[in-house]
């Protein structure tokens, strides 16, 4: 049985499947169908919510209605609306659209950072740097995603060195926080655990979120030794939408109601309604065509009851 919600550590989930998931779903998404799904996820108890991209609608003609769905959302003012700018262009349009947070990604790796991105890691430091310079000083938080923190799948180990001095210069350039990202699903516990310590300890300021996937079926056990490292933020898919085009065999993100699932039974007080969201992403599958990877969707969670079989006769 769990704790009373006033003695129990607070954790700040943040869902990311209107952007991270969609974006990757072949068949299109309607606009009044995004903006039904961003609703529900609006009153379920949610951090932060990933809305959508601003990027070019060539580049993700899956999130080409970003204006649209940034207007006619009903937001709630519990919750933090974040959407992906590439560049001063993205966020000009995301500043157009009121939102509360600008993300900005690249990649540790050169190689990942080039398929992904088509730049160096120099080129897009000095991209994302113009982004902030036209950010700072209005009301809208800089938050900046590192992508292939913990592996490449071309280039296989990153010096954590190459990390802890990526976010330093990031850090110095007066971003408010920093998401740690396992792209290709590569991480493991202890070596999360000491990336995140080291984070915490030289970027106190910083506020750091950690995003896993779960290609190799780690996403759970990683999120366990950043909990241990003091991390109280994470992002998640509903569903277990998403993945990484440059990662072979990837599956999605970590699934939103697997880890909160699992960290309401441990004690946690995520804020967020795991009835009310398990509800919205049995609407998924007929959201974009195919069967998701929520196996808690499945199987129900931990105490759903079944009646004993009829004894033989």
């Amino acid at each position: 049985m769990n704790e009373p919600s006033a003695n129990r550590k607070k954790l700040y989930i943040q869902d990311v499947a209107p952007r991270d998931g969609f974006q990757n779903e072949k068949q299109f998404i309607e606009t009044q169908d995004k903006i039904d799904f961003i609703n529900a996820l609006s009153q379920s108890g949610f951090a932060k919510i990933e809305a959508t991209s601003f990027t070019s609608p060539k580049a993700i003609p899956a999130l080409r209605d970003a204006e649209v769905v940034m207007h006619e959302i009903e937001r709630n003012p519990d919750v933090i609306y974040t959407v992906l700018v590439p560049n001063v262009r993205g966020a000009q349009r995301a500043l157009e659209c009121n939102v509360d947070e600008v993300n900005l990604v690249m990649s540790v790796s050169e190689t990942h950072n080039r398929a992904n991105l088509r730049m160096t890691r120099e080129q897009s430091f000095e991209q994302l740097s113009d982004v902030v310079n036209a950010v700072r000083g209005s009301r809208v938080a800089i938050n900046v995603s590192l992508s292939t923190v913990f592996g490449c799948p071309m280039e296989g180990d990153i010096n954590a060195f190459d990390v802890l001095e990526l976010v330093g210069r990031f850090a110095a350039l007066g971003v408010d926080g920093v998401t740690l990202c396992d792209t290709t699903g590569m991480a493991y516990p202890t070596q999360v655990g000491k990336i995140g310590r080291e984070v915490r300890k030289l970027f106190p300021d910083l506020t750091t979120t950690m995003h896993f996937h779960n290609t190799r079926g780690m996403a759970l056990a990683n999120t366990l030794a950043a909990l241990e490292a003091g991390i109280d933020r994470f992002d998640a898919s509903l569903g277990g939408l998403g993945g990484c085009p440059y990662a072979p065999g990837a599956s999605g993100n970590v699934c939103t109601e697997e880890l909160v699932h699992m960290l309401e039974l441990m004690g946690y007080d995520t804020g967020v309604d795991l009835t009310r969201i398990l509800g919205i992403a049995a609407t998924l599958p007929a959201l974009v065509g195919h069967d998701i990877p929520s196996q808690i969707l499945k199987a129900g969670p931990r105490l759903t009851l079944h009646p004993a079989p009829d004894a033989p006769a």
